[in-house]
């Protein structure tokens, strides 16, 4: 089952690639990259396994700052994130939170709605890129 507000998109990639590429792909559009976050790494480091698992932190405030004046606990959610992560089957996936969700979550006021929108196109085209076998 997947998780609500969670979209998941299957990579063409390993993770380390699908994760160069994200990484590229951000920078490219501009957008700061705030923080690179590898629970794999963590958990070797406690002597425990986890298959790859990595979280990417990124944004921009010209995109963020109109959401959270319209719902100040959206900044709980922003910046926006992205997970490469690899299933039991060794399937790697790109998921992100749906910014829809993340307005609903918070009942951000109307005015976040431009926001809301550009970020979904922004995120979209981010993740097409990202995972294509192109």
């Amino acid at each position: 089952m997947a998780a609500e507000g969670l979209i998941s998109q299957q990579s063409h990639y390993e993770p380390k690639e699908t994760m160069a590429r994200l990484e590229s792909a951000v920078s490219r559009r501009g957008l700061t990259i705030f923080a690179r976050v590898d629970h794999a790494d963590g958990a070797a480091q406690v002597d425990q396994s986890l298959r790859p698992t990595d979280l990417l932190i990124f944004g921009n405030a010209k995109g963020g700052t109109p959401v959270m004046r319209a719902a100040q606990t959206a900044g709980i959610d922003l910046p926006l994130k992205a997970l490469v992560w690899q299933d039991a089957n060794g399937i790697t996936w790109l998921s992100y939170n749906d910014p829809a969700w993340i307005a609903a979550r918070h009942a951000a006021s109307p005015e976040a709605n431009a926001a809301i929108e550009a970020m979904t196109k922004l995120l979209q085209g981010i993740a097409a890129e990202v995972v294509s076998g192109k």
